[in-house]
């Protein structure tokens, strides 16, 4: 290939309303489930989470595209006249149709780009960043700008105390730019893979064209989520432990050579426990699902946006993005910042 593909720009944004665990058990009280802060914290290590008011326009989950996707061009120097490509990853769209991508488009005013969808559950935002590198390793895009946006409240059972505790709403976005292939700043690799045969392990069975919600599907709560975390639990920390070992491996880089890792959000838990396994410092972990909960597509963008902002992922330092997420998916993804 004549092109590689770095990222040179990262923005987030998140509502304004912060729910804390303690909100959480006053409201699951109120439907007769019980739970704790203590509860909560010591199972998934999450304080708080954001949840957008989808009755405010500035809100919706292309709104909060369009803040971090602002904050992106900034840092990259681009305008959204330089846009060729627009892939955001999500599997909680503003609609079905049209996509969230041409929403943002649209609120970008990125007319000369083209835009699309993925979902990839939580590892759309990896899933979305492969995707904008082979365009531009081929010639055919030259910037891409990759959003992982997801407002996700509407569709959780908050009589489940097992999963509505574990997620926020939020948005990540990074500007991907042709550099020469020879480039030291590039994404060095990346690994996709899916097992549809464990997608009950995390669905929602109403919602799409088998299974129009109707008023008893809606009694029944078949168009909210449903988890199996025990299994998920163990399924997680072993494929983000050999996806992220695989990606040193064809990089002939060691645990040693690498700076950062960012893994998705999902639960502290099993972030400490893939660290352990591949014997990992947590002080090279970059973790912020204590504030902000599972953002599904959008928790690495996010995470990788703040540890940017704050300095301590430098210039010339490698970082290893790594994901699983409903499907199941998986991927990982290693650059040199």
């Amino acid at each position: 290939m004549d092109f590689a593909a770095r990222i040179t720009g990262t923005g987030s944004a998140f509502p304004k309303n912060r729910l804390s665990n303690a909100v959480i058990v006053k409201r699951l009280a109120k439907l007769g489930v019980k739970t704790s802060d203590t509860w909560i914290r010591e199972r998934t290590g999450i304080l708080e989470r954001r949840i957008s008011d989808v009755e405010n326009p500035a809100e919706l989950n292309s709104s909060l595209g369009f803040s971090a996707a602002q904050k992106a061009l900034e840092m990259a120097g681009k305008s959204p006249e330089d846009i060729d490509q627009i892939i955001y990853a999500t599997c909680s769209p503003d609609t079905l149709l049209p996509s969230t991508a041409c929403w943002l488009q649209h609120k970008l005013g990125a007319s000369k780009a083209w835009a699309m969808d993925i979902n990839a559950a939580c590892s759309g935002f990896i899933y979305g960043l492969v995707t904008a590198e082979k365009f531009i390793q081929t010639g055919q895009v030259r910037t891409t700008l990759v959003v992982g946006g997801e407002v996700l409240h509407p569709f959780l059972n908050w009589e489940d105390r097992n999963s509505c505790i574990l997620f926020g709403d939020g948005a990540g976005a990074a500007i991907v730019e042709r550099v020469p292939a020879d480039s030291t700043h590039r994404i060095l690799s990346s690994n996709l893979l899916s097992d549809g045969n464990l997608w009950e392990l995390f669905h929602m069975p109403a919602g799409g064209s088998n299974m129009e919600v109707t008023p008893e599907r809606y009694s029944r709560k078949l168009n909210k989520y449903k988890m199996k975390g025990k299994e998920i639990f163990k399924v997680a920390v072993k494929t983000l432990a050999d996806f992220a070992v695989h990606a040193l491996n064809e990089n002939l880089m060691t645990i040693d050579d690498l700076d950062w890792l960012v893994p998705h959000q999902a639960n502290l838990r099993i972030i400490e426990a893939v660290a352990k396994r591949i014997k990992l410092p947590m002080e090279k972990v970059i973790v912020n699902v204590e504030r902000y909960g599972n953002t599904s597509a959008a928790t690495i963008p996010t995470a990788l946006d703040e540890a940017v902002r704050d300095g301590r992922i430098k210039s010339g330092q490698t970082v290893l993005l790594d994901a699983f997420g409903a499907g199941l998916t998986y991927g990982s993804l290693l650059l040199r910042w």
